[in-house]
């Protein structure tokens, strides 16, 4: 198996981050886990595309990458198996402002409708909510 290339969009209103909410078993625990919006990138494509394309997908939205924020190399086991990402993170926005005032998102990833909303950084910042992937709560100590 080979690594997993992926990325990540991270939005920010006032001091909450735009994060989807998953539920169910995670290399921490049971219960709720969060992410930024992405998705794996596809051969040929490039990591900021393939985040526009992901926006699109998964939430029907625009957005405009400001900047690239870094790399995240994630090595982990789940359910005894190996899985290894290499995830490039970009700082976005929404081309649509009125789109900051809404307070949830419905994620569509083929059948799986889950859904994204504001979580205070505070909460992830503490540990009070597990963000995926690893690394990611500290790059964001750092970068936002």
């Amino acid at each position: 198996m080979y690594p997993r290339a992926n990325t990540l969009g991270i939005i920010v209103k006032d001091n909450d981050i735009l994060l989807e909410e998953q539920e169910g078993k995670h290399s921490k625990g049971i219960g709720s886990y969060y992410r930024p919006i992405g998705g794996t990138i596809e051969f040929g494509e490039r990591s900021n595309e393939t985040l526009v394309r992901e926006f699109t997908e998964e939430l029907g939205v625009d957005v405009v990458i400001k900047r690239y924020i870094s790399c995240i190399e994630n090595i982990f086991t789940f359910d005894e198996n190996l899985g290894h990402e290499i995830t490039q993170i970009y700082l976005v926005e929404f081309k649509d402002r009125n789109l900051y005032h809404k307070e949830y998102f419905t994620v569509s990833e083929g059948n799986e409708i889950t859904y994204a909303k504001w979580i205070d950084k505070d909460e992830i910042f503490s540990g009070e909510k597990v963000l995926y992937p690893n690394g990611l709560t500290e790059l964001l100590k750092k970068e936002i």
